[in-house]
């Protein structure tokens, strides 16, 4: 193969299927394979092939040979696949079952490379796929994933074992989007101690850096390099095809024709990127920053009971822990900021003992029915508890204001220091950046450890299934032995919003422990709660 001209291989429909479950139309693939002839893509990966059945995915998830035959293909651009090492290393059948489940001979396909993705740990092991589809008559690369952390000696020792296959391309990825272009040309000489062949470079966008990275791995003497359009891809996505088509066409000394991309790019991606919101933010730059999976932000930012307080606290937590390995059950414990056992020194008895308390809400329907809500308040004297910051009723009928969220509380501080109330938080469990910036401010610390499934109402402490400042002031209230809990601006969310059944169930836990009084909506709410007016109790 030739070492010194840049091949551009486009992979959106693998890496762009992480958004839409590898479900991408027909007529966009058409449509997108007539853009990628039009400026001289090399190679175009159609997407993953896999045994796997568990779950509902679309044709570029498969990319079987009879699937890509009812494709509209240009005669200039070569297919590829990628397999992931996992789906053929672990087959209880073996490795060259399961490829042989996967692949026939070349001569009968329409592919022409295929590109294994492996993990360091898996390398060794995947290496024997490489000679077997090579027996079979394709080109065959193998990927690199998550190289950044990896020390010098790691990766010249996997170059080495790469040099002893006949493998056409090694590529290394920036998974993590965690890399630099001066990082780029380390990896890049480091592999080259082992590896005399042709090298290629995955780049994830996380920071910003994949065009820069791209470009530099093509100055160090990378002559393989990936991209998708409008970058779609996992997390933040890649380097935009758009862009370095741009960059090869130049390299190249050919002609560039953008305008069928353009259009395809109006017609099919930027609805789908509306869509699914792929590209930079700074959730991402974070991730990025501190080698964080970004599938833990792309799960974060497509559900919307994750707030930006959420975001800040698993990226946060994820930091301390480590977070290279994307896994559900750590992202639902990432959202936890509170650990070990609850402290607390204020009792909300001394307040609410035996009264009403009315917990008001940012919910729409408490402004709307705020001249009725101060009618009550002064009539009837409720314990008056308002969440975080927000204003609805007089400021000198609210009693107290509850927070528990750190990275709210932290972004709240200079509001919460001229609000007239005392502030119930989890004092002597908050960093002291956070109590810093509420010096001033008379604190009244209740306590939290979060636990699923469970609310336990102490003396000085709770145990809440979730930090949710709603949670948090109906423990406050049950602690204190109100007598009964009213709520004001509590509206809830569509029915297929997430956050509505995770707030029903929330506020169901609540209701069945024995030590909870009893719960009433006075104003409009979506929720699943016995409900009266507020001018039906004027």
């Amino acid at each position: 193969m030739d070492k010194k001209i840049p091949k551009l291989i486009d992979c959106t429909l693998r890496d762009g299927g992480y958004y839409n479950a590898w479900d991408f139309s027909v007529d966009l693939i058409n449509d997108y394979l007539e853009a990628m002839s039009a400026i001289s893509v090399d190679y175009v990966e159609l997407g993953f092939r896999s045994l796997e059945a568990n779950s509902f995915k679309g044709s570029c998830a498969y990319t079987t040979d009879n699937f890509i035959r009812q494709l509209k293909l240009p005669s200039n651009l070569k297919l590829g696949v990628m397999v992931n090492a996992s789906g053929i290393v672990n087959h209880k059948k073996g490795l060259v079952y399961a490829l042989s489940q996967l692949f026939k001979p070349s001569i009968k396909s329409p592919l022409t490379l295929v590109r294994i993705a492996c993990h360091m740990h898996e390398f060794e092991s995947a290496l024997p796929a490489c000679l077997w589809l090579k027996e079979m008559g394709y080109e065959v690369g193998i990927n690199l994933m998550q190289i950044a952390e990896r020390s010098k000696g790691e990766i010249e020792k996997v170059a080495y074992l790469a040099s002893q296959y006949p493998i056409d391309v090694l590529y290394f990825a920036d998974s993590m989007g965690s890399m630099g272009p001066d990082h780029t040309s380390d990896i890049i000489s480091t592999l080259r101690l082992g590896w005399e062949g042709p090298l290629g470079i995955h780049t994830h966008d996380n920071m910003g850096r994949a065009m820069a990275n791209s470009l530099r791995a093509v100055s160090n003497g990378v002559t393989w390099i990936d991209s998708t359009v409008t970058g779609m891809g996992r997390g933040p996505g890649n380097a935009q095809t758009e862009y370095l088509a741009i960059e090869m066409a130049e390299f190249k000394k050919i002609p560039l024709n953008l305008a069928p991309l353009l259009s395809v790019i109006g017609k099919h991606f930027k609805p789908l990127q509306s869509k699914y919101c792929w590209g930079m933010n700074p959730y991402y730059y974070l991730s990025g920053k501190y080698c964080i999976h970004p599938s833990f932000i792309q799960e974060m930012l497509s559900d919307s009971r994750y707030d930006n307080e959420d975001l800040f606290t698993v990226i946060d937590n994820l930091r301390e822990i480590g977070g290279k390995k994307f896994s559900i059950k750590t992202l639902e414990s990432g959202r936890n900021f509170y650990k070990g056992e609850p402290s607390g020194s204020w009792s909300p008895h001394s307040l609410i003992h035996e009264k009403e308390v009315l917990i008001i809400g940012a919910g729409p329907s408490a402004n709307r029915h705020r001249k009725a809500l101060e009618d009550y308040i002064i009539n009837f004297q409720p314990i008056v508890i308002a969440l975080n910051t927000q204003v609805t009723v007089r400021e000198d009928l609210i009693d107290i204001r509850a927070a528990s969220h750190p990275v709210r509380l932290l972004a709240d501080c200079s509001s919460h220091i001229t609000l007239p109330q005392p502030l119930v938080i989890p004092e002597s469990m908050l960093p002291a950046s956070i109590l810093s910036a509420l010096e001033g401010k008379r604190l009244l610390d209740f306590g939290i450890a979060i636990e699923s499934d469970t609310f336990s109402f102490c003396d000085t402490h709770c145990i809440l299934p979730s930090p949710l400042v709603i949670a948090y002031a109906l423990a406050i209230a049950a602690s204190g032995k109100a007598s009964r809990i009213l709520l004001a601006g509590v509206d809830g969310y569509s029915a297929d919003d997430p956050r509505t059944s995770e707030m029903d169930k929330l506020l169901s836990d609540f209701q069945k422990n024995k030590d909870a009084p009893a719960l009433v909506a006075i104003t409009n709410t979506s929720y699943k709660l016995q409900s009266t007016s507020v001018y039906s109790m004027l």
